[in-house]
């Protein structure tokens, strides 16, 4: 059985962008030579990224053409990718197709051979996989600031959810790498 895991950055006060979409220039108070290893070190682990229209949106303008970190760059454009949409017909960079109903197409997935399926950004479909019980675990990268107000990355719930700490990564740049997955219930 697959893992799906959601990886994000998120500011100390728990957003995972500001207050207008793609505001996440503070990313780079985390990044760093250890955020990088880490970030390499997902390119082995999975086996497909799922994204929301709009976090694809950016990723696909934005990875076809990048110039830093090749590694990275090469690992983006190839994995492939399924985007939740409910408005776009087709997916047009290489190896992306559409999904109308993400949350059967990923119970489906999970149950297949494979790598781990990653959800990166994308915290309103974050939000609906966890709902539907699906997301394995949680990797979040504690950026050291406050930013006072934009998207939160998890959005209010009607009850809490446990989660177990798995590993807690300090790193030089004063962010912290968080891994928690979902406590079961014991019945």
């Amino acid at each position: 059985m697959r893992k799906l895991v959601v990886w994000n950055l998120m500011t100390l006060d728990g957003y995972f962008e500001g207050k207008a979409p793609w505001a996440i220039d503070f990313h780079m108070l985390a990044w760093g030579d250890e955020l990088e290893h880490y970030a390499r070190g997902l390119g082995n682990e999975g086996g497909m990224l799922v994204f929301g229209r709009k976090t694809y949106e950016g990723m696909a303008a934005y990875w076809p053409t990048a110039t830093e970190t090749p590694e990275i760059k090469e690992y983006m454009n190839g994995i492939s990718k399924i985007v939740a949409s409910r408005t776009m017909d087709r997916a047009e960079w290489n190896n992306s197709r559409v999904v109308r109903d993400p949350v059967e197409e990923l119970k489906a997935l999970k149950q297949r051979p494979g790598k781990t399926i990653f959800v990166f950004g994308s915290a309103e479909l974050a939000d609906s996989l966890a709902r539907a019980g699906l997301v394995d675990e949680y990797r979040i990268c504690l950026v050291p600031v406050i930013l006072g107000g934009g998207n939160p990355h998890f959005k209010p719930a009607s009850e809490q959810v446990p989660l177990k700490l798995l590993e807690a990564k300090p790193l030089k740049t004063g962010g912290v790498i968080l891994r928690y997955e979902p406590v079961k219930d014991a019945a």
